[in-house]
């Protein structure tokens, strides 16, 4: 597995589990209101954001590498 394939892979989970996580953090806040449940929730899309312009830097660098 090349460096891209590993980056593609690893990222995409990362950015899904950064967004889900957030997700559920923000489903929490809205149930019970705890204010550190939505401090979780903004921290985890800012993470899921800031995985995104990483992947796409990633994929901009490693255009001439293929993923075998």
């Amino acid at each position: 597995m090349s460096l891209k394939a590993f980056h593609v892979v690893f990222v995409t989970a990362s950015i899904l589990l950064a967004f889900g996580f957030g997700a559920w953090s923000y489903s929490d806040y809205k149930d019970q209101g705890k204010t550190v449940d939505l401090i979780y929730a903004i921290g985890s899309a800012l993470a899921g954001i800031a995985l995104l312009v990483y992947f796409k830097f990633v994929l901009r660098k490693l255009k001439n590498i293929s993923y075998l």
